[in-house]
């Protein structure tokens, strides 16, 4: 009887656990949040939307530097940009990465 239950235990949660392909770009997703100076953009451009200068500033780097990194964080869709005449805006792509940036913040204060 126990076997019998611990086999179904076993088999739902096989049944739930996100397809290979899902688990794959759940794990690429969180590599970029890996990068120290990803994460430093990101909580950046929780506060406002600003250009590569302005970033680079705030950061003490290069904008070429700055470039690089953003252009990841767009590849992934965790910054997006807004282009206002030669000046390109970036911002967070949406509410979700501000969360994911808050809940780990407070998970690591705890």
């Amino acid at each position: 009887m126990e076997d019998k239950y611990v086999e179904n235990i076993i088999e739902d949660i096989k049944n739930k656990l996100p397809k290979e392909e899902d688990n794959y770009a759940l794990a690429e997703f969180f590599k970029v949040f890996g990068d120290y100076t990803r994460t430093k953009i990101m909580l950046t451009l929780e506060y406002k939307e600003l250009c590569v200068f302005e970033i680079a500033s705030i950061l003490d780097m290069t904008t070429s530097a700055v470039s690089h990194q953003l252009r990841v964080l767009r590849n992934n869709k965790l910054v997006k940009a807004r282009k206002r005449g030669k000046e390109v805006f970036y911002s967070l792509d949406d509410e979700h990465v501000n969360q994911i940036l808050k809940c780990g913040l407070n998970h690591i204060r705890e």
